[in-house]
């Protein structure tokens, strides 16, 4: 009788109900953020000294309206987080009687994972039943997407919290992330080219192939002449790396609005490897404003980042 009582109180501890908070900065679609049962923080993005939240549940961002605005030369700026949404956010989900795993954006690219995490810690000292998790996924854009899409599918399949936040640590850093970019002027804004290889970039036509690293950081890679190599780069870091079987992965694509280019990104990808799920948004404002018109990104699990 003691047995089957203390097994009653092993089972509903491991199925606990928690939610999967993230940022919008994960590019996931809406329906998809719907079905997989996820909360979204939006990031901050400025212009005209007038602020605007990146992702409203229930509201959709005009994003080719926001790359075609930049094309025209109207320049934007980031900024954190409002951190009391997240304390909002959070107090409603401990008052329902969830616990919360927070999956948040590259501590290495933004302070959004820090200002976040130190306001669930500091609420969940008030909510001695509830336990709040946070894990740095030191990835961006539908890299952090894919990942968020993981756990959440494992969630739905009844893992606990503690089997999602483990699978996130141990694969994180086999989240590859591989991109190009079509104007150079828009990192070096941003501060991560010179102006000087800015400059000769664009007068010589050369696109660089760049990848986020293990620390979460943005590092360039590769310089390639002309989009079609920068876009064929990406396929071969791809072939390097990527994991079997390759036909039963989701390969994630984010775009700075370049539909022809994903076509043929992904024309290139479904011939070589058989890819046949792909989960493909636009980079929103926050990344976009540094990364610019024409980003184009892929994601995949692999060996490496």
């Amino acid at each position: 009788m003691l047995l089957c009582r203390w097994q009653n109180i092993l089972r509903e501890e491991h199925f606990i109900s928690y939610t999967i908070v993230t940022d919008s900065s994960c590019n996931l679609p809406e329906s998809l953020i719907d079905e997989l049962e996820l909360e979204v923080l939006p990031l901050v993005f400025m212009t005209d000294g007038k602020e605007y939240q990146s992702y409203l549940k229930g509201q959709v961002t005009d994003l080719k309206q926001f790359y075609t605005i930049m094309r025209e030369g109207k320049i934007f700026t980031t900024s954190l987080p409002n951190l009391s949404d997240a304390q909002e956010l959070f107090e409603k989900i401990f008052q329902q009687g969830n616990d919360i795993l927070y999956l948040g954006f590259s501590s290495g690219l933004s302070g959004t994972y820090e200002g976040v995490r130190n306001v669930g810690k500091a609420l969940s000292e008030q909510y001695e039943q509830r336990t709040f998790t946070a894990v740095d996924t030191l990835a961006a854009s539908v890299g952090q997407g894919l990942i968020v899409y993981y756990a959440a599918k494992m969630r739905q399949e009844g893992k606990s919290l503690s089997e999602v936040e483990q699978w996130v640590r141990e694969n994180r850093l086999k989240m590859a992330h591989w991109f190009t970019v079509d104007d150079l002027m828009f990192l070096f804004r941003g501060g991560r080219v010179s102006r000087t290889a800015a400059f000769a970039g664009s007068l010589l036509n050369i696109k660089p192939v760049l990848h986020v690293d293990n620390d979460g950081l943005l590092i360039p890679m590769e310089k390639t002449r002309g989009r079609k190599k920068s876009i064929q780069a990406l396929v071969k870091h791809m072939e390097a790396t990527i994991t079997q079987p390759i036909d039963k992965q989701v390969i994630g694509i984010s775009h700075g609005d370049c539909i022809k280019d994903v076509e043929y990104l992904q024309q290139l990808v479904t011939e070589k490897f058989g890819v046949k799920n792909y989960l493909v948004n636009y980079v929103d404002p926050v990344i976009g404003a540094h990364s610019g018109p024409g980003t184009l990104a892929l994601f995949f699990l692999a060996s490496e980042r």
